[in-house]
């Protein structure tokens, strides 16, 4: 179930005026509207308010026409609402202060950053002084709502509630406070509207740093129901969404418990017993032993109670490591092979550098190579591109004879909290080659492991398809 579509469908319900039913005795948007230029124009005369770029007069005036023809809307909306603009409803459209966050001072500071899926930690919010006077005309309080105006959040929104600190807010934020008779909540509601993103992202500009300033706030269009409906809305809409976030945790637990079952398969495969033992397989000391006459079990067992055809074994004597090799700055190129760092394994939009000098075979890899990360961030994959060149602190393994490639990728998802135990390092971590190799790791014979991999694909695919569905 995708809640984030569910929750984006309330919405857009909402603002369409198809969410809760009309009442013919709704004072009209319209009535509302004319109070507010009403109220403007009396601040103005009174000199507490500046008259706007643009007149209320000069607002365009929509009306429900069809497409293509003069004056159309954006999309119909009840008799009863109105066509308008956040610059006709709002009472103030203000830019925060450019002041440094402190660790003490006699306001909170809030910044984007603090704003976090809808809510702020304000126990985490930074302090800043200001001039008492001139602090006056941004200090928050409950109704206001925020705007991002720029940067990778821009247009994203909070609607201040439950305030109990004097606080004002940082420059990279607007604040909009509306009329009287605008409910704050659901001026909050059309900011995450699908009808509103669509406007921001048409409207933002710049391409390192796109941004929507105030003037660009004001012009954004949106459609005003009679006040009673925009309670009514508000209620409606806080209930589905309540639902919803219930939805999302039940999800979130869901998707832990994916996470754990796929956690406590591949224990019980390490460990012997996810698939039963056959008699009929040959012991994987006797395979050893075969391959290598010269090979002896460990000195000291770790494990008790073994099951039937299994041994302890070195992580050194499982496989031939290759480390990659220390490419440099000035190897890198335009074109070429692709050079594999730590960060092109764990990020597939990571940048990637290029040579195209010939460098030892023994650096290449290829389709379905087994790799292993010992610096930085440790980790186990499968190689799924192309030829490319290996960089330092990552390890090719080539799997010896008595172990299957598939296996030794589970055995090292596994021995991983192992590894990070063995690891060295307060900068950049890291698993010496001494204390990966003499790493202790459990060995099936080569059929078990191949009923191993066969279960846990089967296991896995099944909670794959589970967590793609929710």
């Amino acid at each position: 179930m995708d809640t984030k579509k569910l929750r984006q469908k309330i919405l857009d319900l909402a603002i369409h005026g198809k969410l809760v039913p009309q009442d013919p005795n709704d004072e009209p948007a319209s009535v509302l509207l004319e109070r507010i230029r009403a109220e403007k124009e009396r601040l103005i005369k009174e000199g507490k308010i500046k008259r706007g770029k643009k007149s209320a007069s000069d607002t365009p005036h929509y009306e429900n026409r069809q497409v293509g023809e003069a004056n159309e809307a954006p999309f119909e909306v009840p008799e009863s609402w109105e066509w308008t603009t956040i610059g006709e409803i709002a009472s103030s459209i203000l830019y925060g202060v450019s002041e440094s966050a402190k660790e003490t001072g006699q306001y909170k500071l809030l910044r984007i950053t603090d704003i976090q899926n809808n809510k702020v930690n304000w126990e985490t919010v930074p302090f800043t002084d200001y001039d008492n006077n001139k602090a006056q005309a941004y200090l928050l309080n409950d109704g206001d709502i925020l705007f991002a105006r720029t940067g990778a959040t821009v247009g994203k929104s909070y609607l201040v509630e439950g305030l109990k600190d004097s606080a004002i807010y940082a420059s990279y934020l607007i604040r909009v406070q509306t009329s009287s008779v605008i409910l704050p909540a659901y001026i909050k509601f059309f900011f995450e509207s699908g009808f509103y993103w669509e406007q921001i992202s048409l409207n933002s500009v710049g391409i390192g740093q796109p941004n929507v300033n105030g003037t660009t706030l004001a012009a954004l269009t949106i459609p005003i129901p009679p006040y009673r409906e925009q309670m009514r809305i508000v209620e409606e809409a806080k209930k589905w969404l309540s639902v919803i976030d219930g939805l999302d945790i039940e999800i979130d637990d869901l998707r832990t418990f994916i996470t754990q079952a796929k956690s406590k398969i591949l224990d019980l495969a390490i460990h012997g017993k996810l698939v039963p033992q056959d008699p009929n397989d040959e012991p994987a000391i006797e395979l050893l032993k075969r391959i290598n006459p010269q090979f002896t079990p460990c000195d000291n067992a770790h494990y008790e109670n073994l099951p039937k055809g299994w041994t302890e074994i070195k992580v050194g004597e499982l496989a031939q490591y290759t480390n990659g090799k220390a490419f440099q700055p000035s190897d890198w190129e335009q074109r070429g092979l692709p050079i594999i760092r730590i960060q092109n394994l764990n990020d597939e939009n990571c940048k990637y550098n290029y040579t195209s000098i010939g460098h030892e075979e023994k650096y290449r890899i290829t389709n379905g190579d087994l790799l292993f990360a010992w610096a930085a961030s440790l980790g186990v994959y499968i190689w799924k591109g192309d030829d490319a060149w290996l960089n330092q602190h990552i390890f090719k393994v080539e799997p010896l004879p008595f172990v299957d490639k598939q296996f030794l990728y589970y055995l090292f998802q596994y021995l991983i909290s192992e590894f990070y135990t063995r690891s060295h390092g307060s900068g950049m971590v890291h698993i010496t080659k001494k204390e990966f190799e003499t790493t202790i790791a459990l060995l099936p014979p080569l059929s078990e492991q191949r009923r191993i991999i066969k279960s846990i694909k089967s296991y896995y695919t099944t909670l794959d398809n589970i967590s793609a569905n929710l």
